[in-house]
């Protein structure tokens, strides 16, 4: 008998079967992700989530926003310099962190922060965006969603990349991102899943790379 997806007070069915397509694609992968599957791993009558999403893209497209949605509470307000709330004081500012978003090394640990908690408590929700976004190379319909869920991310940091006094901000949180996705991949799925880095150890690789793109001495 298949464990079910747990259900929290207050959740709705829409979150339900999404909570579900999610749990189902890191356990079994895009061709275990089916509309009966779903039906039966969340406890719901048959037909329940063809009457919510009668097709595998409206399935597809639920994931990838429920997806959007659990990733976005991963940065929590305060994690980054620049967001909504003040920045945690887990790290102190250090050389270098000086200019309106925090400088290289504050900006740092905020993403060290995040990545970590990816890391040590959310791989799932890593290995699911992983399944959606091979999936979405094959699915133009996808491709435009998933695209256009993303952009709540990279815009943000295309705006913290400006604050901090990028001189080329798009190109910067392009290589921002490329450092962070591929050490989320390593750590997740590739050859270094069996060791992740600590906070630590991702707030110096980010800080050399940040000083790198943004000047500012210091370690």
């Amino acid at each position: 008998m298949p464990t079910r997806t747990a259900r929290t007070p207050g959740t709705s069915r829409a979150d339900l079967i999404a909570d579900t397509a999610l749990a189902l694609l890191a356990e079994r992968g895009m061709r275990g992700l089916t509309h009966r599957a779903v039906d039966e791993r969340a406890g719901l009558p048959q037909g329940s989530t063809s009457n919510h999403a009668r097709t595998r893209q409206a399935l597809l497209e639920a994931a990838v926003r429920r997806l959007a949605e659990l990733e976005s509470r991963t940065l929590a307000p305060g994690s980054l310099p620049g967001a909504s709330g003040p920045p945690e004081p887990s790290q102190p500012p250090g050389p270098g962190s000086g200019g309106p978003a925090g400088g290289p090394d504050r900006l740092a640990a905020g993403l060290a922060r995040a990545l970590h908690r990816y890391l040590t408590g959310r791989t799932e929700l890593l290995i699911c965006r992983y399944e959606l976004a091979l999936e979405a190379t094959r699915r133009p319909e996808l491709r435009a969603y998933y695209d256009a869920a993303g952009r709540q991310f990279r815009e943000p940091l295309v705006a913290l990349m400006t604050a901090a006094g990028s001189a080329e901000p798009e190109r910067h949180a392009l290589s921002l991102v490329a450092w962070s996705e591929g050490m989320m991949f390593a750590c997740a799925a590739g050859s270094y899943n069996r060791s992740v880095p600590t906070e630590e150890e991702l707030r110096t690789g980010c800080a050399e790379l940040l000083r790198g793109m943004l000047g500012g001495g210091g370690g």
